[in-house]
């Protein structure tokens, strides 16, 4: 396939993605019962599927390695925390405020991500805002 569509795929499920876990998780906080239906907990495994698949293709594509690339280990990284925290979201057996945080967190962690991504820089967004000892 093209790169181009590959890339588009990727970039499509990572924001199908990531508003589906902050609807999921803001609906979950609020008690919506629809979030533990088989609906709620099958269609994001569908798109992070698809999300996983067109990255493992692009970087094959780009024959970009983690171990030599700094970002991509960064955002590697980052979805394992991602990830963590996103379990520790959804379920609804802990304490309120401890899932509140973690979804937060998470959609912070998203963020970053993506900003790893786009300025392919394994700060992210964070480089904007640190200061600079060069």
């Amino acid at each position: 396939m093209d790169y181009i569509v590959i890339k588009l795929l990727h970039q499509s499920a990572v924001i199908l993605s990531g508003l589906g876990f902050a609807v999921r998780g803001m609906a979950s906080l609020r008690g919506a019962q629809w979030t533990q239906g088989r609906l709620a907990k099958t269609l994001p495994h569908i798109v992070d599927t698809i999300l996983l698949l067109s990255a493992l293709t692009l970087a094959g594509m780009l024959r970009l390695n983690p171990a030599h690339t700094p970002w991509l280990l960064a955002k590697i990284l980052g979805l394992l925390l991602y990830i963590g925290l996103g379990v520790v979201a959804l379920r609804v057996k802990l304490a309120w405020k401890i899932r509140a945080t973690a979804w937060v967190l998470a959609l912070a962690v998203l963020f970053w991500i993506a900003s790893v991504a786009i300025l392919k820089n394994p700060w992210g967004f964070l480089v904007l805002v640190l200061p600079s000892y060069t």
